[in-house]
């Protein structure tokens, strides 16, 4: 398996990029003898990996990079590209090769001056000698003139340049770059896939590794946070302890204001641990004597200010996304609530660890109560994607929680 014993329950996507990789060595190798390659290939230049959240959509992407810088001497005897094990895989997968770039986003938007590097980037002809890939994990954060900078350098493709975009679906990238990329659509994978990995990989105990699984209903990245992270564990039981607190007006307030203080919480502990450091190794390049109180030189103020401009959004972003994962969870109670009201068994309801709360809930009301709660959440995320305030959304969503 090597490169891809990550790519979690993704047994047709894993064939197909294989497959790629190796008509892709078979290019190198040909063009390093001076041959000309005639036959059909499955290597293209631009790939779409689109999936739903947590299918390891840019795993497989990544995956995928490191079996096309492979360079294990065993291709010389058969064996396929992505060892894991030789430089090219090894660096790729961390993060260090020379020839692969990987974007992902901590801000709200990929903007035009980002994507513009990129394209200058994936111009130049690659270091090592085999191709030039460009990962772009938050491919659906491209504002409208990144993704049209994106077009020309998709149309046009420079030799061994390999672009591999990633988003959650088809519809999230502009039509006229997914027409031009090799679509590969990836699947949640299964509870017991989910499991297996965190035991494998990360040695959590088999029981927490199914509860963590079964939890997220597939989403690898947050089942490995809720198994190996105590604090999500506590923040997930806050969640899932909500819908029993929303018996009045005052109630569903002062739960709101607590979802959204904890969310503002955790912003604010990832500004803590990374604004600090950014903001004094900028200091330290543009010449700032040591100590936060030093003297910065002059015409640095600018740097300075863009930095914290991009803070701030980062900071945004945090609490949008942590807010969005609550309400991941809160749907998902909701979504077991209907499961037992229209007869499934109480025992195999996702959040096992809330099924007193369930069993409450799903007695005391109706299917169709349930429906519109399972609405408010949603719309409650939506309204988060409009730029709505944060507090008022999820004020709304309460009381509409309560009203049922």
């Amino acid at each position: 398996m090597a490169v891809w014993e990550d790519v979690v329950g993704q047994p047709r996507v894993v064939e197909e990029l294989a497959a790629a990789a190796a008509d892709a060595d078979r290019i190198v190798a040909a063009e390093a003898a001076g041959e000309e390659q005639r036959a059909a290939s499955r290597m293209t230049h631009a790939w779409l990996f689109t999936g739903p959240p947590g299918s390891g959509r840019a795993t497989a992407a990544r995956a995928f990079a490191a079996a096309l810088q492979c360079t294990s001497p065993d291709k010389a005897l058969g064996a396929a590209p992505g060892c894991g094990f030789c430089d090219g895989c090894h660096t790729t997968l961390i993060g260090t090769h020379a020839d692969v770039e990987t974007v992902r986003t901590d801000l709200l938007s990929i903007g035009v001056k980002e994507t513009r590097d990129l394209v200058r980037r994936a111009s130049l002809s690659p270091a090592g000698g085999r191709w030039q890939v460009i990962l772009m994990e938050d491919a659906d954060r491209l504002t409208e003139g990144a993704a049209n900078v994106l077009l020309k350098a998709v149309e046009e493709p420079a030799p061994r340049t390999v672009w591999l975009l990633c988003a959650p679906s088809v519809e999230d990238a502009l039509p006229t770059i997914r027409s031009r990329c090799r679509l590969l659509t990836l699947r949640t994978p299964s509870v017991d896939a989910v499991a297996d990995v965190l035991m494998r990989r990360d040695g959590i105990d088999p029981a927490l590794a199914a509860q963590a699984a079964r939890a997220t209903q597939g989403h690898i990245g947050r089942a490995r946070r809720l198994a190996t992270d105590e604090a999500a564990r506590a923040r997930r039981a806050t969640v899932l302890r909500l819908p029993l607190r929303v018996a009045d007006v005052g109630d569903c307030l002062r739960a709101a204001q607590e979802l959204v203080d904890a969310a503002a919480e955790d912003a604010k502990a990832v500004a803590e641990e990374v604004d600090a450091k950014e903001t004094e190794e900028l200091r330290a390049a543009l010449g700032a004597a040591a100590g936060a109180g030093s003297r910065m030189p002059r015409g640095t103020a600018g740097a300075m200010k863009e930095l914290a401009d991009r803070q701030k959004r980062r900071s945004t972003r945090t609490q949008r996304d942590t807010l969005d994962l609550a309400l991941t969870d809160l749907a998902g109670f909701y979504r077991d609530v209907l499961a037992v009201q229209l007869g499934g068994p109480p025992e195999r309801v996702a959040n096992a660890e809330a099924a007193d709360g369930i069993a409450r809930i799903a007695s005391s009301s109706r299917p169709e109560q349930s429906l519109r709660r399972i609405e408010a959440v949603l719309a409650c995320r939506e309204a988060l994607d409009r730029n709505v305030a944060p507090l008022l959304a999820v004020e709304a969503m309460a009381l509409a929680l309560r009203a049922g």
